[in-house]
C-alpha cells in the first residue's frame, strides 16, 4: 500500500479520545502514540496468534507484541484455558489459594538458581522489593544501577536518575550512583569510592550484546568482595534466553533477580526470586526486623498465576525458547539481506539476541536518527507490519517472516531514496518519533 493512501481515521480519533482522558493516551510510555509517526499510532481492537488488527480494520504481523509479554502469541490455546478454569472457580480470597502453591513450585522448578519466590503483578514493584531487600540485608543507602540498560522501575530510586525527574527530590537521586556493562574495572572503582555505602549492584544480565566473557562471574564476584547483593533484572531475559534466564544460560547465580513480561504471556503477573536467607526477611521466620517486602491485593490473582503456571509448563514441554531463537534467526537474516540489497545494510541495523532482535535506524553519518525511525516505521505500517523492534512471538509462522522480510525490503528502498536526499523530511508527512524519556512533552 502506498503510504500516502494510508490512513487511521478511526485510530485518530480514538487517539484524541484517549489523550483527553488518560494522560498520554496510554497506560505505558512505550505505547504513546508519539512513538509512531504522526496520524499513523494504531489503536487496536484484537489479537490472535502473531497478528493484531486496528479499529480501522487493518491487519498486521506484530512484533514486541504487549511490549515483549506476549511471547507466544495472543490467545494462546493452553494459556486461555487455565485462565478460564480459575475464572470459574473465583479471583481473589482472603487468604491464599491452593493456585499460589503450584505457581510457585512451577517457577522454583524452571528456575532452579532461585530458593524462594513472590509473585507481583509489575516489574517496578518487584525490582523495588528487590532493592528495598539489598538495603535492610545490607544496612547500606546506595543502588548501583547498570548505565547501559534503559529501565528498572517506576519508582524513585531509578526514574530519578533519567530525564523524566520532576517531582523527585534530589536527596533520593543522589543515592542512585551508575556502573558501566561489561567494565568489572570501573565497576570496582566504583564500589571503592562508595565503600560500605552500595547495598546493591542491579543489572539486566544481557540484552542487546552478549556479556563479555567472565564478566558476569566477575561481577559475582566483586558483589561478594564488597559485601553487596547482586540482582539481575530477568524481565526480558527470563524465558527468551532460556527457561531458566540469562542466570540459568551463563549459569551465574545472582543473590535475586526479577522475572515478568513472557511470564504471564500478556497476563500481569511479575516475580522476585532469590536466595532463602534474604527472601526470608520479608517474611515471618525469622528474628530480625521485618521487611515490608511485597504486599499486593492482586499478586496472587488466580487467573494470573494460573497464566504464568500454563506458561511456564508449556515453555519447558514446547521448547519455545528454542523456537524463539529460529524465529529470530530466520528474520534477522532475512532483514539484513534486504537490507544489503537495497544498499542500507549500514543504516538499518539488527541487534540482539535472535529471541530479541531490535533495530536502529542510522542517517547519512551513521547516526541514530529519529527521523530515519518515522520513515521506516511508516512503511512498515503501510505494509501491514507493526514493529517498533524485532522481537519474535513463537505465534510466527514463516509466511509471516517472508512477509515482513518483503516490506522490509520495500521500506528500505524508500530508505535509499532518502539518503540519497540526504533528507528523509517528504517521507515524514509530520513531526518524527520521539524518545521515551525526555525532559519536555
Amino acid at each position: 500500500m502506498d503510504t500516502e493512501e494510508f490512513q487511521l481515521p478511526r485510530s485518530r480519533h480514538a487517539n484524541e479520545r484517549l489523550h483527553a482522558m488518560i494522560p498520554g493516551g496510554a497506560h505505558t510510555y512505550a505505547k504513546g502514540d508519539d512513538q509512531y509517526p504522526e496520524n499513523l499510532a494504531p489503536v487496536i481492537s484484537h489479537g490472535r496468534g502473531a497478528h493484531v488488527w486496528d479499529i480501522d480494520g487493518n491487519r498486521y504481523i506484530e512484533y514486541g507484541s504487549g511490549l515483549r509479554s506476549v511471547s507466544l502469541g495472543h490467545v494462546h490455546p493452553r494459556v486461555t484455558e487455565a485462565v478460564r478454569r480459575e475464572l470459574d472457580r473465583g479471583g481473589n480470597f482472603v487468604r491464599p489459594s491452593i493456585v499460589e502453591v503450584g505457581a510457585a513450585e512451577r517457577f522454583l522448578a524452571t528456575v532452579p538458581t532461585a530458593e524462594m519466590v513472590k509473585f507481583a503483578k509489575n516489574g517496578s514493584d518487584a525490582t523495588t522489593a528487590a532493592v528495598r531487600l539489598a538495603r535492610a540485608a545490607t544496612g547500606r543507602p546506595r543502588v548501583a544501577v547498570c548505565a547501559d540498560h534503559p529501565f528498572f522501575s517506576v519508582d524513585d530510586w531509578f526514574i530519578g536518575t533519567t530525564p523524566m525527574s520532576a517531582g523527585i527530590p534530589a536527596q533520593t537521586t543522589e543515592l542512585t550512583v551508575a556502573f558501566p556493562y561489561g567494565d568489572l574495572a570501573a565497576t570496582e572503582e566504583l564500589l571503592t569510592r562508595h565503600r560500605d555505602e552500595v547495598a546493591c549492584l542491579i543489572l539486566e544480565p544481557a540484552t542487546h550484546t552478549e556479556p563479555p566473557p567472565g564478566y558476569l562471574a566477575g561481577l559475582r564476584d566483586l558483589a561478594d568482595r564488597y559485601g553487596c547483593v547482586l540482582i539481575f533484572d530477568e524481565m526480558i531475559t527470563g524465558l527468551r534466553w532460556s527457561e531458566a534466564g540469562a542466570q540459568g544460560l551463563y549459569g551465574v547465580v545472582p543473590d535475586l533477580s526479577t522475572f515478568g513480561k513472557a511470564l504471564g504471556n500478556g497476563f500481569a503477573v511479575s516475580a522476585l526470586a532469590g536466595r532463602r536467607d534474604l527472601m526470608e526477611r520479608g517474611g515471618l521466620r525469622h528474628s530480625g526486623d521485618r521487611v515490608f517486602l511485597l504486599s499486593t491485593t492482586h499478586g496472587a490473582e488466580t487467573h494470573s498465576l494460573a497464566a504464568a503456571t500454563a506458561v511456564l509448563t508449556t515453555y519447558a514441554e514446547e521448547g519455545v525458547t528454542a523456537r524463539l531463537h529460529a524465529l529470530g534467526e530466520r528474520l534477522a537474516a532475512g532483514v539484513r539481506e534486504a537490507a544489503a540489497s537495497m544498499g542500507v545494510g549500514d543504516h538499518l541495523v539488527v541487534r540482539g539476541r535472535a529471541s530479541n532482535l531490535v533495530y536502529a535506524t542510522l542517517d547519512e553519518n551513521r547516526q541514530p536518527s529519529q527521523r530515519y525511525r518515522t520513515l521506516f516505521l511508516r512503511q512498515l505500517l503501510a505494509g501491514g507490519v507493526l514493529a517498533p523492534s524485532f522481537v519474535v512471538s513463537s505465534a510466527l509462522s514463516d509466511a509471516d517472516i517472508g512477509h515482513t522480510v518483503e516490506v522490509v525490503a520495500q521500506a528500505c528502498a524508500v530508505y535509499r531514496k532518502a539518503l540519497d536526499a540526504a533528507d528523509p523530511t517528504p517521507w515524514l508527512a509530520g513531526r518524527p518519533v520521539k524518545p521515551v524519556f525526555r525532559r519536555l512533552a
